[in-house]
């Protein structure tokens, strides 16, 4: 049958979905892009190609400057220092806790750091002791003595003193040198203290000097018991004077005695003997006539 087009007119507009407010959905749906280009003037459509144009050698030139960074940032890594560990182990934990309490026992034991500290009045005197504990004096005097000395046993004992204290002198400023510790407390170096190249803190160079010199001399020379004891105090509290100076850690003293232990140990294994150190000596005189 025939449709009646006036019939289908009525319908169209009884059905609420031709109304002016739905309309919009009887239309098919399109893309953004589509839109905003109606949107747009003739005269930017005009323009369009000359700005695609340009922003091609832009993006070319934005593609390795992003590559750059990329690999600015893959090499610039922060020190393992300033890296917090997540997982930390055992060991690591142990180990900064012994650092902690060891920083923490020294700054409360530099009672003689400066002036105004609790131990201020006796600085001078712990100073004094320290000064007998340096390398600089210990060394003019064993030449001195030896100088001075007319028998070639005592020349012999000397000429090993004299290379163990070199040896105790070069072996310190090495280790301090690779470890650059610094001390409890900042305070510059004193003038010895540059000669000796007593400058960092790992390890203790005067505990070092002391443990060795005092072993050396409790071996080879012939003292009575009170003079012993008087020799061991003196090599502790010439290492543990560093400490309430402020100017070491008690783990540098630790270590410096072991050390100068150590170095007691390897001088007497490759002691030299008389006619060896009647050598050096006309050497160091210049009156060395060889055979």
């Amino acid at each position: 049958m025939p449709i009646n087009p006036t019939r289908s007119r009525i319908r169209d507009r009884n059905d609420p979905i031709n109304r002016p407010e739905f309309l919009s959905l009887n239309q098919p749906l399109r893309n953004s892009n589509e839109a905003r280009g109606t949107l747009r003037r003739p005269g930017s459509l005009k323009r369009q190609p000359s700005q695609q144009q340009q922003q091609q050698p832009q993006n070319v030139q934005q593609e390795p400057l992003e590559n750059n960074t990329e690999d600015r940032r893959e090499s610039v890594k922060l020190p393992e220092e300033d890296c917090i560990q997540l997982n930390p182990s055992f060991k690591g934990i142990a180990m900064n806790s012994l650092l902690a309490i060891d920083i923490c026992m020294s700054k409360r034991l530099g009672v003689c750091a400066y002036s105004h500290s609790s131990w201020g009045s006796v600085r001078s005197m712990v100073n004094l002791l320290a000064i007998t504990g340096h390398g600089i004096p210990w060394i003019i005097g064993t030449i001195i003595c030896l100088t001075r000395s007319n028998t070639m046993a005592g020349q012999e004992v000397l000429v090993n003193l004299l290379l163990a204290l070199l040896l105790d002198v070069m072996t310190v400023a090495g280790m301090q040198k690779l470890v650059k510790r610094k001390g409890p407390w900042e305070m510059t170096p004193g003038l010895f203290d540059y000669i000796a190249m007593d400058i960092y803190s790992f390890p203790a160079a005067h505990a070092s000097r002391a443990a060795m010199v005092s072993k050396f001399l409790l071996s080879h020379l012939v003292l009575a018991v009170p003079l012993r004891i008087l020799l061991v105090l003196w090599a502790f509290l010439a290492g543990m004077s560093r400490v309430l100076l402020g100017r070491h850690h008690l783990t540098d003293v630790g270590f410096g005695f072991a050390l100068g232990y150590l170095h007691f140990n390897l001088v007497e294994m490759v002691w030299l003997p008389s006619n060896t150190c009647q050598t050096l000596i006309s050497i160091g005189k210049l009156s060395w006539i060889p055979l």
